[in-house]
């Protein structure tokens, strides 16, 4: 359906409003791609993938009530952040230490970028769910969602300079990862 004025979000707000059976197969039909690709940004192994995608639809779907419709684009964004907050909650129950800064050693530090003009984003993506957990975690949080290392830390339960050093070291071993691919 695509005629001048129509927003597929506030078709399903609509219908969640209207209590229409369909509504759930609406959202879940239109996002459910999409959301498994920012949750496996997150959660690595597809059995824990699909266990925190179960829970997140459960829980906007619980909890589409209260959103509140801001615009073109806001229930994407509602339902990032839902996937979003069930992954790191996944996380942060299941290995209370990944996010521990561990003095990790570096072989050698990327002097120079990688030159990643010669992979596609398919390759740079898996090669960023290579990293240890903790690392893909706060590098995404910062380079992905934008978020500070003061949010980050708070989101995470961690220190600032924890999340900032996960991030260097993140950097550090993605260039390396990258550079390795171009050999």
């Amino acid at each position: 359906m695509s005629f001048s004025g129509y927003n597929k979000e506030q078709h399903i707000i609509s219908l969640f409003a209207k209590d229409d059976a369909l509504a759930m197969d609406e959202l879940y039909g239109e996002y459910a791609d999409y959301l498994a690709k920012v949750c496996s940004r997150y959660i690595a192994n597809q059995e824990d993938l699909h266990d925190v995608l179960q829970e997140a639809f459960i829980r906007i779907f619980t909890k589409i009530h209260i959103f509140e419709y801001r615009g073109k684009g806001s229930l994407k964004a509602w339902l990032t952040r839902v996937v979003i907050n069930e992954s790191l909650h996944f996380l942060r129950d299941n290995d209370s230490s990944v996010f521990i800064d561990k003095d990790v050693d570096l072989p050698e530090v990327v002097a120079d970028e990688p030159d990643i003009d010669s992979l596609s984003i398919n390759q740079i993506a898996d090669t960023i769910l290579k990293l240890p957990t903790g690392y893909r975690t706060v590098f995404n949080l910062f380079v992905i969602e934008g978020k500070s290392h003061k949010e980050i830390a708070k989101l995470l339960n961690i220190k600032p300079d924890t999340s900032a050093s996960q991030f260097y070291k993140a950097r550090s071993m993605l260039a390396r990862m990258l550079k390795e691919q171009n050999i």
